[in-house]
């Protein structure tokens, strides 16, 4: 059985993608903090997990080469609007501290999914030499 990138990382490049772009949401509500009428945004990382979860599980796998190919692994999760803690004036419903605590969470999980799939590659390293 060959080994690929798929079944050696599992669903950690896929955990990767989705810090990444929940980084450019969280940037992008801080950097509109003071904008009238912008609506936070977000989005919820478990419901965007447990789907790639559930496609990898429910697969289809193609045995012939005149069936029909379905892609369905999309790295992009539902952006959903976050609730405002209390109500502004302007309609802007950024809470600036909120977003740079949840900024600051990601990033640091961020870092850690990137310390894991580097002991990750290491490990494939040295099975690979032997070692």
């Amino acid at each position: 059985m060959p080994i690929t990138f798929d079944s050696a990382l599992g669903i950690h490049q896929k955990t990767l993608a989705f810090r990444a772009q929940r980084a450019e949401i969280l940037a992008s509500n801080i950097a509109n903090e003071d904008t009238p009428g912008y609506k936070a945004r977000d989005i919820d990382f478990k419901s965007a997990l447990a789907a790639v979860e559930a496609e990898s599980v429910n697969s289809l796998t193609r045995t012939n080469s005149k069936h029909i190919q379905i892609n369905t692994s999309e790295n992009n999760a539902e952006i959903l609007y976050r609730v405002p803690n209390q109500s502004s004036l302007d309609g802007n419903t950024v809470d600036g501290q909120m977003e740079k605590s949840a900024f600051a969470d990601n990033a640091l999980r961020y870092e850690a999914s990137i310390t894991f799939l580097d002991r990750k590659f290491k490990g494939l390293i040295a099975a690979l030499k032997g070692e």
